[in-house]
Order: structure tokens, then sequence, then C-alpha cells
């Protein structure tokens, strides 16, 4: 899915895109530091890779990409927070299965 990525100015001096736009940004970084912290390459790869194997859990994402569990649950939660990636947690097993909600991006700069 592709997600229309906005860069927030300390001016706002008028909308970058009409309501009706496809381009008007979803999401919004304040930045472009933390636009690249996000979609890092790393990161870019991890939706990917949960796209495309679709994952049980963190733990079984943990392997298939060789990063730690604990440091990959703070960047899926941190993708989270961007509505990049959907954590579903069970109940019943306290597992986690992400669920990739972009993995094609389209940056627009008034």
């Amino acid at each position: 899915m592709r997600t229309v990525i906005g860069i927030r100015s300390n001016s706002i001096s008028g909308s970058v895109a009409d309501e009706t736009s496809d381009l008007t940004p979803t999401v919004w970084f304040d930045s472009w530091r933390q636009l690249a912290s996000v979609l890092s390459d790393e990161n870019r790869d991890l939706l990917r890779l949960i796209r495309d194997r679709e994952p049980r859990t963190v733990m079984e994402l943990a392997e298939l990409s060789g990063r730690a569990a604990s440091n990959l649950s703070r960047t899926l939660r941190n993708l989270e927070t961007y509505g990049l990636v959907r954590l579903h947690r069970s109940v019943e097993t306290r597992a986690v299965k992400p669920e990739a909600l972009a993995t094609e991006f389209l940056v627009v700069l008034d």
C-alpha cells in the first residue's frame, strides 16, 4: 500500500493539497531527520519482510530478520505510532502479530 508522507513546516502557509487530492499526506513528520530515522533502509526492509513473509509473531519476525526481539519490538511500536504497522495482540497467548500497513511511500513537499 502506498502512503503519502508530509513534513510539517514551522510556518504552515496553506495546505499541501486539498482534502480530495490523492497527494494529501496521511502521515506527518516534524523534520527530514525524523522521516529518515523512521523510514530508514532497515525499517523499509522490515516492512517489506512483514508484507512478503507474513510472520505470525514478533518472535518469528525476529528470526526472519536476524534482529533481536527486544529491539524489533521497540521499532515496531515506533512504526505503529505513525500508522505504518498494526500490531495484533492475542489475549489468549500474549503473542503479537505484526501487519505492514505501508510499504511504498510518496513524500509531498510544499
